[in-house]
């Protein structure tokens, strides 16, 4: 697989600016359509509009292996609520024209990719205002049919680096992810965390003298503590997904305190990625 010169615009433009202002990235992770289209709309404008830096957004899907069950949750409430693919790109679409900026990257799974068709379904990311997508059962080494899909439509291929990953692996995702890396704190699914397991500083070194993009911690993250944790450690920022998804998952008779609930924490988290 040869590495490609493709570039995510608004990805760059984020870590310069947050590099500028000697900050790190926070990004949220929600499932697109939970509870229910609506209010998924309500949330993610939410994560904006309280200092998310990206977007990492989920499509419903039946058997998401990589996720604990507070993730799995969010897709049965999704897929209960009959969310589907083309409802989740027509969100994308009222999104992106919300914020025409932000970063938006999508977490999936290959079967979602393959039953559209590769170059179909990145080209409907292009088409909905999509920068990045990580299809989280697709190593580096099975990955280059769907970067170059990927980079056809300019998007950017994430790839996920394990904290047990050979030197081999690592100068693979380096080479190849574009937009970030998702570096994994620790192994096994995603879930919120008392405390986290950090990756050495040397990992993250490692991948930024390969010339890797950014790397980003996720898995575990659930606290500011965390975020400044993963700062301190040379990630370029954090990833939260489950300890957001709970505060969905706590508040679903009540909307507005739903809400009310994410934007602290959104704000919180953000706060924390400030050196």
């Amino acid at each position: 697989m040869s590495q490609s010169p493709f570039v995510s615009e608004r990805y760059a433009a984020m870590f310069k600016r947050l590099s500028e202002a000697d900050q790190g990235a926070f990004i949220p992770f929600v499932t697109l359509g939970d509870p229910d289209l609506e209010q998924s709309e309500a949330i993610i404008k939410t994560l904006i509009d309280n200092g998310a830096d990206a977007l990492e957004l989920g499509f419903p899907f039946s058997d998401p292996v990589a996720d604990g069950p507070t993730i799995q949750r969010a897709s049965i409430r999704a897929l209960q609520a009959k969310m589907s693919v083309d409802k989740c790109f027509a969100l994308l679409k009222r999104i992106r024209q919300y914020n025409a900026d932000i970063p938006i990257g999508l977490l999936v799974y290959g079967n979602l990719i393959m039953a559209q068709g590769r170059e179909h379904f990145y080209q409907r990311c292009a088409e909905n205002g999509v920068d990045s997508v990580l299809a989280a059962d697709i190593p580096v080494r099975e990955g280059k049919i769907f970067q170059q899909a990927a980079n056809q439509a300019h998007i950017a291929q994430v790839f996920i680096a394990p904290p047990d990953a050979t030197p081999v692996t690592l100068q693979r995702i380096a080479a190849h992810s574009q937009g970030y890396i998702y570096l994994l704190s620790r192994a096994g699914v995603t879930g919120a965390n008392a405390t986290l397991q950090l990756p050495a500083g040397k990992l993250i070194n490692y991948l930024k003298q390969q010339g890797g993009a950014p790397a980003v911690l996720g898995f575990g993250i659930s606290a500011p503590e965390h975020v400044r944790q993963a700062i301190e450690a040379g990630a370029a920022g954090a990833i939260s997904g489950s300890a957001v998804v709970q505060r969905i998952e706590q508040h679903l008779d009540d909307k507005t305190a739903m809400l009310a609930s994410l934007a602290e924490f959104i704000g919180d988290m953000k706060a924390a990625t400030i050196k």
